[in-house]
């Protein structure tokens, strides 16, 4: 097994609701690296990126809120990710908010197009399309957007960060959806990426979902990227994030599929974001979180 970098990404940029940015350090109070160590994977933790915060600064473009210091961050994570995955690691982004994968991603992207010729696949798990731009926001939250900017579609200054698309619609897959404004829905459907949402787990099942989701992204590319935002889980079990949505992923579903990426051995990298403990109780959603963390990495139950 590769070594597994943590790389703490404290941003709190994107959202509207504050708090995310001491994501990273609830996961490490949770005891995820001593939890992969003893999986016996070597485990180094790289640290948290700097990131400003929202009072430091002053931002004026409404559709696309804090949109430079946000690049900045992402621009610092793509060159992180990308030195991790040189020195033959897998790199597991801790957030912050969602926004920070345009920078994970686009780094995962250019590693495999260097040292395999192939594109990425990337397998997003959340409970938002996270396909806005900056025509289409009603918040201007840039963490609402970056799955639109790895596709090329913008914010440009997220779009641009490691080449423009960093992923293509066709190894894109967006799993757990179950809340989308007006305006991105309609841009998911022009976008040609694969979708299942919530309706989709009900009807056939996790396991025949995650199945599928992983053969659409493993189709002729260089590896997987999975992308988890902690909001797909339902608040009952993950209560701690900005933004809940009622009817998500239960406790099982959720490290199923983490148990089948493991099992598909194509992971490069994983991000876990969006943790806000001043809305958790006792630190159970980052605690979970280092749970499916353990379930991608190969922990099986027996």
């Amino acid at each position: 097994m590769k070594p597994v970098h943590l790389i703490g990404v404290p941003l709190d940029l994107g959202g509207g609701r504050r708090g995310v940015d001491m994501g990273p350090s609830a996961f490490r109070i949770a005891g995820l690296q001593a939890h992969i160590a003893a999986l016996g994977i070597t485990v180094i933790d790289q640290g948290d990126l700097p990131s400003p915060t929202p009072e430091t600064r002053h931002q004026t473009d409404t559709t696309q809120r804090f949109i430079h210091e946000i690049a900045g961050v992402c621009r610092g994570l793509f060159d992180r990710v990308l030195q991790s995955l040189d020195e033959g690691a897998l790199p597991l982004v801790l957030g912050g908010d969602h926004s920070l994968a345009a920078g994970s991603v686009a780094a995962s992207a250019a590693w495999v197009r260097r040292t395999a010729s192939r594109p990425l696949g990337l397998i997003w798990i959340d409970a938002h399309g996270d396909m806005n731009t900056p025509e289409t926001t009603t918040s201007g939250n840039v963490h609402g957007m970056p799955l639109a900017a790895l596709l090329g579609h913008g914010p440009a200054a997220l779009a641009s960060i490691g080449g423009s698309p960093s992923v293509l619609p066709q190894h894109t897959v967006l799993v757990g959806v179950r809340n989308l404004d007006e305006r991105e829905k309609d841009q998911i459907r022009a976008s040609g990426i694969h979708v299942f949402t919530m309706k989709d787990i009900d009807r056939d099942g996790i396991a025949r979902v995650a199945e599928r989701a992983l053969a659409l992204a493993a189709e002729r590319t260089g590896g997987i990227h999975v992308s988890l935002d902690m909001d797909v889980c339902d608040p009952s079990i993950a209560p701690g994030v900005g933004t809940p949505v009622k009817g998500g992923f239960n406790y099982r579903e959720a490290h199923m599929i983490m148990e089948m990426v493991a099992d598909s051995r194509r992971l490069t990298a994983l991000d876990l974001v969006e943790v806000n403990p001043t809305l958790d109780i006792r630190n159970t959603t980052a605690e979970l979180g280092a749970e499916l963390a353990l379930s991608a990495l190969g922990k099986g139950i027996l």
